[in-house]
C-alpha cells in the first residue's frame, strides 16, 4: 500500500472518531470540554406558551453563566401528561434528571421512591437559605417533615371584577365583595337582561373546578383528609363529607346558580375567563396566573379590579388559601453528581433574579421573598397594581393544616369526580347531600385502592 493512500485512511479515521467525540450525549452523559467534563442535565416540564418561553430563558441564562453544567428542557404536555409520562419512564429507568410536577401530584411523587429530597441538598450546602423561600409554600411541599421539592411556579385564587360594570351598576368599584352573601348581593345588581329577558351579563361565574372546591374548605379552615390533610400520617378518607364545610360550599354554589344571576360556563376554566373578558359576568374566580391574561383580554373596554377570595359567611381566623401551580423535583437516577447538579439549576431558578423576571413575565408568585426588593419586581408592582392583592392575601395566609393543603395520592382523580358531582348538581340531576356523599364514596374508595398498593 502506498503512502497516499495510507495518508488517506488515517485522515479519514481521524475525521470519523472526531465526529464522534461531538455527537450529542446521551440523558445523563458526561461530554468532556477540554480538560472539564459537562454534566448534561433533562428537565421535563409542563408549561406551554409564554409559560414554556420563560422557562427556556431561565435554562438559557444559567447554560450562559457557566460550562459545568449544561440542561436541556423539555415540554412533556399538559400536568396530567407530564406525570403519567414520568411514571412510564422511570418504570424504564429513562425519566428525566428534574421535574416540574404540579401540587396534587405530591404524595404520589412521595410514595414513588423516585425523589431526593430537596431536605437533603438544603442541609449540605450552608449557603442555601430556606428561610428566603414563602413559608406557605414550604408548607405545602415539606412531606413526613422534609422538604420534598422545591416551589417553583406558584398561585392562588383571587376574585377578579369588571370595575367599569360596577360604576355602571352604582357599586362602589373599590369596595368589592367580601363574602358569598355580598356575591349575591352584588350579582343582582350586575346582572343585565336583552329585550327578550335573556342574560347578556352575568353579575358572577365560576367555573366548575375542583381546585375552588379545595380552596374554599380552606378559606373555611377546614380539611380536605382526615389526619391533618394527611399529613400527620397517610389520608385514609376524605373529611369534607363530614362536617360543614363541603355542604356549605355545594349549596351557596346551587344557590347562586339557580338564582339566575349568576352564570354558569361548565368546566372549563377558559371558558369562564373567556366569558368575563367579553362582558359576560361581571365578576369570576381564578388563579393569579390569569391576571396577565385577562388584563389583555379586556384591554381599554374595561378596568379589571382584584380582591381576596370570598368567605362563605363569617372569615375564619384559621382559613386562607391553599398555593397552586407545580413544584420542581430531583429524581432519583443512582447518579450523585447529576444528583449535585440538579441542585445547582434548581437553586438558580429560585434566586430572587431568577424569581423576579418568571413572575413578571408569567403571573406567578416568586417564590422566593428577596425578589421583591429587586427593581424589576417593584416596577413591575406599580404597573400591575392587581397583582398587590393576591400578594397581600399569600403573606396574610396562616400556615397550618388547612392551608397546607390535603396530600392524597389519587388527587387527580379526586377533583374530576367533585367536578362531575357538582356538574350533576348544577344541572339538577341530584341535590347538594347526594353530589356531596357521591363523590365522598368514589373518591373514599380511590384512596383505599391507592393505599393498598402503595404501602412505603
Amino acid at each position: 500500500m502506498n503512502i497516499k493512500k495510507i495518508t488517506s485512511i488515517l485522515l479519514a479515521a481521524s475525521m470519523l472518531v472526531g465526529a464522534a467525540g461531538c455527537s450529542k450525549p446521551n440523558n445523563g452523559s458526561q461530554q468532556t470540554s477540554g480538560s472539564k467534563k459537562t454534566v448534561e442535565l433533562t428537565l421535563w416540564h409542563a408549561m406551554g406558551g409564554v409559560n414554556g418561553e420563560a422557562v427556556k430563558y431561565i435554562v438559557d441564562e444559567f447554560n450562559k453563566k457557566q460550562t459545568d453544567i449544561h440542561v436541556t428542557a423539555q415540554f412533556q404536555g399538559t400536568y396530567d401528561d407530564a406525570i403519567n409520562k414520568l411514571k412510564s419512564s422511570m418504570t424504564g429507568k429513562a425519566g428525566p434528571d428534574i421535574a416540574q410536577i404540579y401540587d396534587i401530584g405530591s404524595r404520589y411523587m412521595v410514595d414513588s421512591g423516585w425523589v431526593v429530597p430537596m431536605q437533603k441538598f438544603i442541609d449540605e450546602d450552608k449557603k442555601f437559605s430556606k428561610d428566603d423561600i414563602e413559608p406557605t409554600l414550604l408548607g405545602y411541599y415539606t412531606v413526613d417533615n422534609k422538604l420534598q421539592s422545591m416551589p417553583f411556579n406558584s398561585s392562588t385564587p383571587i376574585l377578579y371584577y369588571n370595575k367599569t360594570a360596577f360604576k355602571a351598576a352604582g357599586l362602589d368599584p373599590n369596595k368589592p365583595p367580601k363574602n358569598f352573601q355580598e356575591i349575591a348581593e352584588y350579582s343582582q345588581k350586575l346582572v343585565k337582561k336583552d329585550g327578550s329577558g335573556k342574560v347578556s351579563q352575568y353579575g358572577f361565574s365560576m367555573a366548575i373546578y375542583g381546585w375552588f372546591f379545595e380552596q374554599l374548605l380552606a378559606k373555611q379552615g377546614a380539611m380536605y383528609a382526615n389526619n391533618a390533610n394527611g399529613r400527620t400520617q397517610k389520608a385514609t378518607a376524605v373529611e369534607w363529607d363530614k362536617s360543614e364545610a363541603g355542604m356549605n360550599i355545594l349549596k351557596e354554589w346551587k344557590k347562586l346558580v339557580d338564582s339566575g344571576s349568576v352564570g354558569n360556563f361548565g368546566r372549563k376554566t377558559d371558558d369562564t375567563k373567556n366569558a368575563f373578558t367579553a362582558g359576560r359576568t361581571a365578576m369570576i374566580l381564578e388563579s393569579t396566573a390569569a391576571l396577565g391574561g385577562l388584563v389583555k383580554g379586556a384591554g381599554d373596554r374595561f378596568e379589571i379590579g382584584t380582591a381576596y377570595l370570598p368567605a362563605l359567611g363569617t372569615e375564619n381566623p384559621n382559613g386562607g388559601v391553599i398555593i397552586g401551580g407545580g413544584s420542581l423535583y430531583a429524581l432519583n437516577n443512582g447518579d450523585e453528581t447529576r444528583q449535585k447538579a440538579a441542585w445547582e439549576f434548581i437553586k438558580f431558578a429560585v434566586s430572587p433574579e431568577q424569581q423576579a423576571t418568571w413572575s413578571k413575565t408569567t403571573g406567578y408568585f416568586p417564590v422566593n421573598k428577596k425578589a421583591y426588593d429587586l427593581d424589576v419586581m417593584k416596577k413591575h408592582l406599580e404597573t400591575a397594581p392587581q397583582f398587590k392583592t393576591a400578594i397581600d392575601q399569600l403573606h396574610n395566609t396562616k400556615v397550618n393544616e388547612a392551608t397546607r393543603g390535603g396530600l392524597i395520592g389519587v388527587f387527580p382523580e379526586a377533583r374530576a369526580t367533585i367536578e362531575t358531582e357538582i356538574e350533576n348538581m348544577l344541572q339538577n340531576k341530584q341535590t347538594p347531600e347526594q353530589a356531596i356523599q357521591n363523590a365522598a364514596k368514589k373518591v373514599n374508595d380511590a384512596i383505599t385502592n391507592y393505599n393498598k398498593t402503595n404501602t412505603k
